[in-house]
């Protein structure tokens, strides 16, 4: 437990330092776009970025996850300010936390190793290009001087960690950063900065309780918005955690970060902020800055706060373009340029699972959409490759084929895909005495599946056929007697009469 503790908090704690500071200040103008996508003050976005990540760092399953207000939750959070305010919203955060700790309780995070890798792969690729999209509006319309730093900046980015020495000491997106700002002040360069995006706080949060009625019609009000915010914040936060998983090559704690997130927004409901989750641009940001331990997330809260409130006259200095660079770079680096050269490799059915996960996120902009029909899409096509490996035999030997008996030999899987191949594989208008059907090389899943078992037996037994089932394993033969009826007279007797 100690060992775990240590290695958690304090085993980079240099790299965590630092990494925290680039993920604060790419915070900001993320913070405050979010805030005006919902529709509410850019304080609500800050105090809910710097909560989050404060709590997260905690609470969460993930350790160098950064969570923060984003994108993805705002657009579900417009209707409600719209229509009741600012208050309501934040009922909705708390009540959202509630729903993500419940979650956690009945193990949801387990769900998704339902996933697919080619779900996943989607994902990210989706995600890198709605990050690259969102810097759009900052490099259109604007002076050579934009472009100019933009591109200086990824110099900076992608050349500085091949200096000697210092290369490897400071993340390469904190220099961009600090040098870009520098010159942008120096020559007095007529750029987009930080403090255009909107008014920074300038007091520290208060605890406050949401003035709402404590009554059934706001709960009604509330709800649908909360289940919607707890879906959308938890998957987005365990594909975060996954993919973080992959690059960092450690393990997370899926039901632990459900709760952790919902204990986490709880909390900024009483803050005053609004409901967040995990950010894979940010997160992205921290590990590639050398951030691996739950310092960096806390970290990176606390500078956030310290910064937008006692240091905003500087931070609102920092060129816009500065911040473009680090998200373009974090694009570059979230996007899986190895799924195009495996799209030769891969079969069909997983790159049109792929790409369905990445159009339709992208269109969408949701992201919950986007996985659901990627989930979908990948279920149908692995019921359907599991359904075609389903044989029937006819294991007669030549020396009785002009016999009045047949065996049958079942060998697969029988459910819903695959029963009605099931029923297609026998002969019934063969005159028999007898027919074995051989199952000990099946297993019936479903009830579509022993339904199938039902008619085959029925439609035999209607020519005059003697049926003898053999071989059932443990698990067919308790859902054959539990939902079967070929051996219940009255049942038959009603099913015949159905048709």
């Amino acid at each position: 437990m100690l060992k775990n503790f240590k290695t958690d908090w304090f085993s980079n704690i240099r790299g965590d330092l630092l990494a925290g500071i680039v993920v604060a200040l790419a915070l900001i103008p993320e913070a405050i776009a979010f805030s005006i996508i919902a529709g509410v003050d850019p304080k609500v976005g800050l105090y809910a970025s710097f909560s989050i990540s404060v709590v997260i760092a905690f609470t969460g399953g993930r350790s160098g996850m950064i969570s923060a207000a984003t994108g993805a939750m705002a657009l579900l959070m417009i209707t409600l300010v719209k229509e009741h305010g600012l208050e309501y919203l934040l009922a909705a955060t708390v009540l959202t936390g509630l729903l993500q700790i419940l979650a956690g309780y009945l193990k949801l995070g387990s769900l998704m190793r339902f996933v697919s890798r080619s779900v996943v792969t989607g994902f990210v690729n989706a995600l890198a290009i709605l990050i690259f999209m969102a810097q759009l509006p900052e490099l259109t319309n604007v002076t050579w001087h934009v472009y100019a730093m933009t591109v200086a900046g990824l110099g900076i980015i992608y050349l500085f960690p091949y200096l000697p020495i210092i290369g490897k000491l400071i993340p390469s997106p904190l220099i961009c950063i600090i040098a870009l700002t520098a010159i942008t002040m120096w020559f007095n360069i007529d750029v987009r900065t930080v403090g255009d995006m909107g008014n920074l706080p300038d007091t520290l949060p208060i605890f406050l309780w949401p003035d709402v009625p404590l009554n059934l019609q706001t709960l009604l009000i509330v709800l649908p918005y909360s289940m919607g915010l707890a879906v959308v914040g938890l998957l987005e936060s365990m594909m975060t955690a996954t993919i973080v998983d992959d690059l960092t090559d450690t393990k997370s704690d899926k039901n632990r970060e459900c709760k952790g997130q919902g204990v986490a927004n709880m909390f900024t409901g009483f803050l005053g902020g609004m409901a967040g989750c995990a950010m894979i641009g940010q997160s992205m940001i921290n590990i590639k800055s050398g951030g691996r331990g739950r310092l960096s997330t806390l970290a990176a809260g606390l500078y956030l706060l310290i910064m937008v409130v006692f240091l905003g006259p500087w931070l609102k200095q920092i060129p816009m373009a500065a911040l473009v660079a680090v998200m373009i770079m974090v694009a570059i680096g979230t996007f899986s340029w190895r799924s195009i050269t495996d799209l030769k490799k891969h079969p069909l059915s997983t790159n049109i699972v792929m790409l369905a996960t990445v159009v339709i996120v992208v269109v969408t902009h949701n992201l919950a959409i986007g996985v659901f029909i990627g989930v979908l899409l990948a279920s149908l096509f692995f019921a359907n490759k599991i359904s075609r490996m389903m044989v029937v035999r006819d294991d007669v030997s030549e020396s009785e084929s002009e016999s009045d008996s047949r065996e049958y030999r079942v060998i697969g899987q029988v459910f819903f895909a695959s029963s009605d191949k099931f029923i297609e594989s026998f002969d019934f208008k063969e005159v028999l005495e007898t027919v074995t059907i051989d199952l000990s090389a099946a297993h019936f899943w479903d009830v579509s599946a022993v339904s199938a078992l039902d008619k085959v037996v029925i439609k035999f037994r209607r020519e005059g056929t003697q049926v003898n089932l053999i071989g059932m394993n443990q698990a067919t033969s308790t859902i054959v007697d539990k939902f079967g009826v070929h051996d219940k007279p009255e049942e038959v007797e009603k099913l015949l009469a159905g048709h």
